[in-house]
């Protein structure tokens, strides 16, 4: 026997109260719930926007210092992977767009927890977190997204005993390896550490496994309202530099721990974009939606 899917059930209960009290169908299916998405349509947009940001100029800058930092030849690398790790790693970091918090939860390494609140968050806001995660949930998150979009070889170090980061590691010739730290937080780190970051000696963790515990499954479903959230995020904030991203994810971050007041991050905002003696069109479009988020910090229904 054929079942109905759950939001689809919904939707026809819904109709049936509406002809019940005497109200069309077009008023009634105008108020109800919009449709999930499940993380393989996540997945799937997160792959659609990489390409989309392939030709902008944080991407490209970002790309071309990477490969420069690690020595790593022409063709060793795939730029359609590199889009997709830093991608997800603006994304989901702490303060990053898709608006995690870190605090301590004393939780196990991977992302149960924070699907699960991300389960019912249907009315995200741009100036409060839509999910709360320790430094090792948030590195198991990132290494399982990269991972369903397509980027292997990610998985999880331990740089001191109550810390974690991930770290990508690469094969660019057949007798060697390089391990790329993913600090998904900021902690014991500065504002001058980020994608790559060389504070953490990755190598003194004998064996760093990828991560491939599967988390959710595909059919996970994501409330419609989270899912636009995450999607507009992407494609507005993905192709600016390293610089202005992170200095947005510390003006986020303040926000979110109740330091300032969203007027208070966008004035900061405008100042620093006032002092930048030039900034490529994706960094000022970034700077102007960050703006704009925390002045009008609820999205619209």
């Amino acid at each position: 026997m054929k079942i109905a899917h759950p939001s689809r059930r919904v939707f026809t209960v819904a109709l049936a109260l509406c002809a019940l009290i005497g109200a069309s169908v077009g008023t009634c299916s105008s108020h109800a719930a919009p449709p999930d998405a499940t993380l393989a349509q996540l997945t799937a947009a997160i792959d659609s926007q990489a390409k989309a940001l392939e030709s902008s100029s944080g991407m490209k800058r970002g790309f071309a210092a990477f490969t420069a930092e690690y020595k790593l030849p022409q063709g060793s690398v795939r730029y359609s992977d590199y889009r997709i790790a830093r991608l997800v790693y603006e994304a989901t970091r702490d303060a990053g767009f898709w608006g995690m918090h870190w605090a301590i939860t004393n939780k196990p390494p991977n992302s149960d927890l924070i699907w699960r609140q991300w389960s019912s968050a249907s009315n995200p806001s741009y100036a409060k977190e839509t999910a709360t995660a320790e430094c090792d949930e948030l590195s198991a998150l990132y290494a399982f997204i990269a991972g369903r979009a397509g980027v292997h070889n990610i998985g999880l170090f331990w740089p001191y005993p109550n810390h974690t980061v991930a770290v990508w590691t690469l094969h660019p010739s057949a007798n060697s390896y390089v391990r790329v730290v993913v600090p998904t937080s900021q902690i014991f780190l500065t504002q001058a550490d980020d994608f790559g970051t060389n504070t953490f000696n990755p190598w003194t963790q004998k064996s760093i496994y990828e991560y491939t515990r599967r988390d959710v499954p595909d059919t996970f479903q994501l409330p419609k309202p989270l899912f636009d959230f995450f999607v507009s995020q992407l494609s507005k904030y993905g192709g600016a530099s390293d610089a202005v991203l992170q200095k947005i994810r510390y003006m986020r971050s303040a926000v979110f721990r109740a330091e300032w007041a969203p007027e208070e991050a966008a004035r900061a905002a405008l100042a620093f974009r006032a002092n930048l003696a030039s900034a490529a069109a994706e960094d000022d479009a970034a700077l102007k939606h960050f703006v704009q988020d925390m002045r009008s910090p609820a999205l619209p229904h």
